[in-house]
């Protein structure tokens, strides 16, 4: 019982953190198409700020859950280094979002909104990996 516990919730954090990953860049991209509006602008950047401190939130809980199942529940195996690593980058490509908010927020320019778009879909196939990896451990 708790082992499904503690993995329902680990998966309920993950994909608290996942929605983070996912809507930040998206404010990302709204904020180079805002134009010259300053009150939508600085509503975007709070918008941003707070996703941003949330997503650190439920990606500390989601790792404190996994390290429980891997140290009391002893989840192991090569899938798992794998799935840390794919991990490890989106935790990487997340932070490097935080940093372009940070940069709009200093009045930097962020790039256009087109390779902001394509930048918001780097994590979805980081995310099929990582699930597929969990799902089938194939190693």
């Amino acid at each position: 019982m708790a082992y499904l516990l503690t993995k329902t919730l680990h998966i309920v954090f993950v994909m608290a953190w996942m929605a983070a990953v996912f809507y930040l860049p998206r404010i990302l991209v709204n904020l180079a198409e805002v134009g010259d509006a300053p009150a939508v602008r600085e509503r975007l950047l709070l918008m941003g700020r707070r996703l941003y401190r949330f997503g650190h939130v439920m990606f500390a809980i989601a790792c404190l859950l996994g390290l429980v199942l891997w140290l009391h529940f002893h989840i192991a195996g090569g899938w798992l280094h794998a799935k840390l690593l794919l991990v490890a980058l989106l935790l990487a490509y997340y932070i490097g979002s935080g940093l372009k908010l940070k940069r709009a927020a200093q009045g930097m320019p962020l790039g256009s909104s087109t390779a902001l778009r394509w930048f918001n879909e780097l994590p979805l196939p980081l995310l099929v990996m990582i699930v597929w990896l969990v799902l089938a451990k194939p190693f």
